[in-house]
């Protein structure tokens, strides 16, 4: 059974430079946009976020959500959510490939282009699908880092 996921877009989140615009229509991937008065029950969903213990085949079965944001803007996104989430991380060695040149603001240099963050997660829950790569144009330096 594939891991049911959610994705929460900001409303200012280009969607021309969206990893995950792709992906919109496959069964498996429940898109929304967080417009003011948007808001989502997160409790027992996996949550990806920085500081928390690392995600493992021991969170198979739990659906997960994902906040599709700049790193700038990801603190409003975070207040569309409520409830009791499951925070995780993703490893620490694990890099981007997308080439990051914001003039606004610095990204964590352990940040994710989100389609890396979702395909990592899958992966290291027991589903490895490179599909969610295919139409990611780093998608090769990306999973290098892999063997």
């Amino acid at each position: 059974m594939s891991t049911p996921i959610t994705v929460i877009r900001h409303p200012k989140e280009k969607l021309s430079k969206c990893s995950l615009e792709p992906l919109r229509g496959r069964p498996d991937i429940e898109f929304f946009k967080a417009h003011d008065d948007f808001t989502f029950d997160a409790t027992g969903y996996l949550l990806l976020a920085i500081d928390a213990p690392e995600i493992s085949r021991a969170d198979a079965g739990k659906p997960l959500l994902l906040l599709d944001s700049t790193w700038r803007l990801l603190p409003q996104l975070m207040c569309k959510v409520h409830g009791e989430p499951i925070r995780r991380t993703l490893p620490m060695h694990v890099r981007t490939a997308y080439p990051r040149v914001s003039k606004i603001a610095e990204d964590p240099a352990r940040g994710l282009a989100s389609v890396e963050a979702l395909y990592l997660a899958k992966k290291l829950l027991g589903e490895d699908d490179p599909s969610l790569l295919d139409h990611y144009y780093w998608r090769n330096d990306f999973l290098r880092q892999f063997g």
